[in-house]
């Protein structure tokens, strides 16, 4: 970790950086999926091994069941049972078949509209709340919700996921967009792969953070020890970068900081802040055990900023943090 100091600005501002080639900055999605077994995953089944090395939002184990069945999964090159046993070296692929069409059922799933035209919709998504349907599992999320409540979505990211240009995590609350046609969608990915769409969080991190602003940059990728997790690695890893302000010191033993994403890649907030010592209160997975009284992370997705896709102006969006995180500040505050 490198500290890059500056004292030029009126405020000492601390980088921490992780060196790495560059890479593109593309999507975190893909159609082929392949890991090579070490000492930790021997022994382990096939499909329990593929169902925790792929995002569990994205698919069951079911699924993975079905795939290993017809032969989308691979060992080695070759076809092997659900309950095959890993062994070190083995090169396990697999080939995500593409999306078949899905009944979504429109739900009528209570949705805070923060705007809506024929072009793309912006939510306030409430903590707990999944974004879209998983395989195996097709109800209650904001999918189900955008369907009931608009005539239409776009279709480029198939029938599981219409309309869904960027997510944020089940326990995140915050702003989402969604585009209801393909050219809204088109337009609001590119802004995302140009970084040019404004997305800033409020967060409250464990510790005191010594310094007023910072700059995280630092990889993402699997953690190898478990592959249900996210860590700061230069192996199998894809560049990251997060900007933090500190908002308020809450005695020794808080922070609040608003935290900008540069790129987006999955629980980045969350990994970059357990990186530099400061993991997010309530934090279930990358937390600490001794933490607020929280369902989940102190984490809210306050502004988002974008360019129409029709008109090309510039509209950006502010949505106050949820009362269960303000009632703990307010806790923390009167200690």
């Amino acid at each position: 970790m490198e500290q890059n100091w500056n004292n030029d600005q009126e405020e000492i501002e601390i980088e921490y950086v992780y060196e790495l080639d560059d890479e593109d900055d593309a999507s975190d999605d893909g159609t082929s999926l392949e890991w090579e077994i070490d000492e930790t995953a021997v022994g382990e089944r096939l499909d329990k091994f593929v169902a925790e090395a792929i995002d569990d939002e994205a698919v069951s184990r079911t699924q993975i069941q079905d795939w290993i069945k017809a032969g989308a999964v691979l060992v080695n090159g070759k076809e092997m049972k659900s309950k095959h046993r890993l062994e070190i070296g083995d090169v396990v692929t697999v080939n995500v078949p593409e999306a078949q069409p899905a009944e979504i059922v429109a739900e009528q799933i209570p949705l805070e509209v923060v705007y809506e035209d024929s072009d793309v919709i912006v939510i306030n998504k409430p903590r707990g709340l999944v974004v879209h349907p998983a395989p195996g599992h097709s109800s209650g999320t904001v999918v189900n919700a955008l369907l009931y409540h608009c005539k239409d979505l776009s279709g480029i990211n198939g029938s599981i996921r219409p309309g869904i240009v960027h997510r944020i995590d089940k326990d995140t609350s915050g702003l989402l967009m969604a585009a209801k046609n393909d050219t809204a969608h088109a337009s609001l990915s590119a802004q995302l792969k140009d970084h040019t769409v404004t997305r800033k969080y409020i967060a409250l991190v464990h510790g005191k953070v010594p310094h007023e602003r910072g700059t995280i940059d630092a990889p993402i990728g699997r953690d190898e020890r478990d592959r249900k997790m996210f860590t700061v690695t230069e192996k199998n890893s894809r560049h990251a970068v997060t900007h933090f302000n500190v908002i308020e010191r809450l005695g020794e033993d808080y922070t609040l900081l608003e935290l900008q994403l540069e790129t987006g890649r999955t629980h980045q907030i969350r990994v970059h802040m357990k990186y530099i010592g400061h993991p997010l209160a309530g934090d279930p997975m990358y937390g600490r055990s001794k933490t607020v009284d929280l369902k989940g992370q102190a984490l809210h997705a306050a502004i988002l900023g974008f360019e129409h896709p029709r008109t090309g102006e510039f509209l950006q969006f502010e949505a106050p943090i949820p009362d269960d995180m303000a009632h703990v500040l307010h806790s923390l505050r009167q200690r």
